[in-house]
């Protein structure tokens, strides 16, 4: 990916090395045991987006956390990785998502243009080990998420290792899309999409057809950082020889069935949250072969 000397955005809050209430092996900020805060009514839309995070990038049932029962040693390999000192390539990495992040500011600014409105920029807050969000208190075994709440998102940076060596996804147009996708989500929040589907889920009859929404809202993210991809390259000739391959790996890595088989043994499309590998790759095809966000509409659409 070519983003060496490309703007950096000022929109990146580097809040590595606040401490944020951790305490080894378990949440600190008064939330305890791993918990994700549930709202009157039912989860609340931040609750939902960092706990989609988990099967999203980690594989771990999102279950455990609201009971409270979050991998031990997990937690405690978290906390090991995010003591490491900064060096020089965390540096590097800071100044790639900063380029990463302005690219998708500018990207969305001129999409929302288009359709007559004003896109607001999202901030990036970089953390390490534990971090205090709109949302509630997250620690990095959640992976990057966003927080519709104060339309922020959140990443270790340490993220990027596990994707490279636990999910084989490696490359920096791998670590783009995760970003790419994250703004997504940001992107759906300000349209109104995150609200929507929120309140669908509340009137659903079960938990399948409250996972099947979930699913839709996530495919739909992945094509919008195709989108992203698509008109990226178009303004700035980013994309290099392998890259999309990235991506597509990217997607397949964390796709539900791969990540239940990886930790379970066995499938439950019936729990998928963000969608299959199949799906995930389709529809982030889908956004970078048209480049336009109409083409996302995961919602109308018969086949995921």
């Amino acid at each position: 990916m070519r983003w060496q000397g490309g703007r950096e955005s000022e929109n990146v809050e580097d809040r590595r090395g606040e401490s944020g209430g951790f305490t080894r092996g378990g949440f600190g900020g008064g939330l305890g045991g791993g918990r994700i805060p549930i709202g009157r009514g039912g989860m609340g839309i931040g609750g939902l987006a960092i706990l989609l995070v988990v099967s999203l990038l980690l594989g771990v049932n999102p279950l455990d956390l609201i009971e409270g029962n979050a991998p031990q040693q997990q937690q405690d390999q978290r906390y090991e990785q995010s003591q490491a000192p900064r060096n020089g390539a965390d540096d590097e990495l800071k100044r790639f998502v900063s380029v990463v992040l302005a690219d998708t500011e500018d990207v969305w600014q001129a999409q929302f243009q288009q359709m007559g409105r004003t896109y607001q920029d999202p901030k990036l807050v970089l953390f390490s080990g534990v971090v205090d969000s709109g949302c509630g208190t997250a620690q990095s075994a959640m992976g990057p998420f966003y927080c519709p709440l104060d339309q922020k998102l959140y990443i270790d940076l340490s993220f990027y290792r596990d994707l490279r060596d636990r999910f084989r996804a490696p490359g920096d147009f791998a670590q783009a899309y995760v970003i790419a996708h994250e703004v997504g989500h940001h992107v759906q929040n300000l349209l109104g999409i995150s609200d929507r589907v929120q309140q669908a889920q509340q009137s659903a009859g079960n938990r399948a057809d409250a996972n099947a929404l979930s699913v839709r809202l996530e495919l739909q993210a992945d094509c919008l950082a195709g989108v992203w991809a698509n008109q990226a390259n178009r303004q700035k000739q980013i994309i290099e020889p392998g890259d999309v391959d990235e991506a597509l790996n990217a997607a397949s890595a964390i796709g539900d069935d791969r990540l239940q088989k990886q930790s379970r043994g066995t499938v439950a499309p019936d729990s998928f949250t963000h969608g299959s590998s199949a799906q995930r790759v389709r529809w982030f095809r889908t956004g970078f072969d048209s480049g336009q966000l109409r083409s996302c509409d995961t919602f109308a659409a018969d086949r995921l």
